[in-house]
């Protein structure tokens, strides 16, 4: 009998810890036709995997979701220039993905603050579009790994994503 109270806590533990494991993506809700893994036709990763995650972006930066992998944010900061840039991706998180915006809104928890980032289109974003943005704040001057949310317009729908920079060599 003292054998199965055993085996019973351990399986219990087991499921907890595995239970637990799950990482938070987007408050965005997911496409209506995201049970089809795709998006307009473009292939995308099921971003409700439990446990799934990024790696770092092409810019080395925290890549945040948009509406459950159908878009893809990316996060750096120059603390030299006290300015924090987002990119915008498509649904593979490389690729560059201008959208009809002037300005997207970055929150911060720690120092606490908010910052507006204007459109900075890069030399093959189409006319009025951007795929990156860029805001300044003397507080992105402190050497540190950030926390937030970034938010943002595409096409009438909201978006909004949480990220959180994880500990690297700063220079």
């Amino acid at each position: 009998m003292k054998v199965l109270s055993i085996t019973s806590v351990l399986l219990v533990c087991l499921i907890s810890f595995v239970g637990c494991k799950q990482e938070s993506a987007s408050t965005t809700p997911l496409p209506k036709d995201h049970g089809n893994d795709h998006v307009d036709g473009e292939e995308y990763t099921d971003h409700s995997v439990l446990g799934h995650g990024h790696g770092a972006g092409p810019h080395d930066g925290v890549i945040v979701d948009w509406g459950g992998g159908k878009y893809h944010v990316e996060f750096i900061v120059d603390h030299e220039k006290q300015a924090g840039t987002v990119y915008i991706f498509g649904a593979d998180e490389k690729t560059p993905n201008p959208i009809d915006a002037t300005e997207i809104e970055m929150s911060i928890t720690d120092p606490v603050m908010q910052l507006t980032l204007k459109a900075a289109p890069q030399d093959n974003d189409p006319a009025g579009k951007a795929s990156r943005f860029i805001g300044t704040h003397e507080k992105l001057g402190v050497v540190q790994e950030y926390a937030g949310t970034i938010t943002g317009v595409i096409d009438g729908t909201p978006y909004s994503g949480d990220f959180a920079e994880e500990a690297h060599g700063h220079e």
